[in-house]
């Protein structure tokens, strides 16, 4: 990535290093403090002009280069996303906004972003349209010179807490599901916006059912062009799988594990310190599948397929690493700071990997969308 990139790298470890607590696991917890530190390490991130760094100036990011981002992005997941809910509007809703949106909406959304002031949800999945996206049911009437929306979403995070909602609803019917669909940027104050939590082994905030009522929506608020929002979110997709850094976490853990353990460590079984070794090229290949894809978005010539890939690599490393860390995790003690953390380290990375094939497009979904495309180009 260059020295820029190995500079940047080092910063933003003394700074996790100064500001985080060793113990901290993510900003959704029981523990409220835990989001105050995620918000108030993302305002300092902000400050530095390190949060949205690869944002143009006039959006307000320091106009570095697509890797240095890319550093933040890995960074930041490798220690359990200090930043909290703000990588959604820092990796995709605020590009989105740059290339879709009005000047009025650029001008309105971006700022508040590139600050970390504001929390965005995403309104996609519903309960009969979850990895077949295009058969949503949450519907906008035209009504006078705007619409009324109404429908439900489900498995959207943060909900609770967000100020604003990138929406996804059907404006018309046509030929093909995935035509009249348009996106809208939505205020989550709307007295006709109702959300429910959903209790999961994930913790608080991550998942919510969205109720939409009669909520209004004018002109102002559609991202892009009405009926045409299928193809913008084909793009949003592309960037949400490739936006986490599953394999920075994986890595870190990995990499962590002989060094808790000390001696122990030859104590492992023959066939676990092997699976360890055979996983740390899995996080290689990841990351690289991950850089390959970015190159491609950085030219615009990114498909869906391109993504696939990637996601289909990392979520596997997620969910197999999360096993083997979880045998490695049992040889480390009860009473030794270090091995506590590990032990509760590798117990959040095993919850989330349990969710990674089914999260922002299921693993299924990921090969039906890289078959397709092989026998397209065959």
């Amino acid at each position: 990535m260059g020295e820029a990139a190995t500079v940047l790298r080092g910063e933003l470890r003394r700074l996790v290093k100064e500001r985080i607590s060793p113990d901290f696991l993510g900003a959704f917890t029981d523990d409220p403090a835990d989001l105050e530190v995620a918000q108030g390490f993302s305002r300092l991130l902000a400050d530095r002009g390190l949060l949205c760094a690869a944002w143009p100036p006039e959006f307000g990011g320091r106009g570095t280069s697509v890797w240095e981002q890319t550093v933040v992005r890995e960074e930041m997941w490798a220690h359990h996303e200090p930043r909290g809910a703000q990588y959604m509007g820092v990796n995709w809703v605020g590009p989105t906004i740059m290339r879709h949106g009005t000047e009025e909406q650029q001008r309105k959304h971006l700022p508040p972003i590139a600050r970390g002031e504001v929390i965005w949800c995403q309104g996609f999945s519903e309960p009969d349209a979850g990895s077949d996206l295009a058969s949503l049911r949450t519907t906008a009437r035209p009504d006078g010179d705007g619409w009324l929306i109404s429908g439900q979403k489900i498995w959207t995070s943060y909900a609770t807490m967000a100020q604003w909602c990138f929406l996804l609803a059907r404006t018309s019917r046509e030929d093909r599901k995935q035509q009249g669909l348009t996106i809208f940027l939505l205020p989550m104050s709307d007295p006709g916006i109702e959300v429910r939590p959903i209790r999961a082994m994930l913790g608080p905030h991550h998942l919510n059912e969205v109720f939409f009522d009669g909520v209004r929506a004018t002109e102002a608020d559609v991202l892009g062009t009405v009926g045409e929002g299928w193809r913008v979110v084909q793009e949003v997709l592309a960037f949400e799988r490739v936006g986490i850094a599953r394999y920075a976490r994986c890595d870190r853990l990995l990499h962590a594990a002989p060094e808790v353990l000390g001696d122990r460590w030859e104590t492992l079984p023959e066939e676990l310190r092997g699976r360890w070794a055979h996983l740390l090229t899995h996080c290689r290949r990841a990351r690289l599948l991950a850089y390959q894809v970015l190159s491609l978005q950085s030219s615009g010539r990114v498909t869906p397929a391109d993504a696939a890939v990637y996601r289909i690599a990392v979520t596997k490393l997620d969910q197999d690493s999360a096993a083997a860390l979880a045998e490695i995790a049992s040889y480390a003690t009860a009473d030794d700071d270090a091995d506590r953390r590990f032990r509760r380290a590798v117990e959040d990375h095993w919850k989330y990997a349990h969710a990674a094939t089914v999260a922002s497009g299921s693993i299924e979904m990921q090969r039906i969308l890289l078959a397709r495309s092989l026998l397209a180009s065959a």
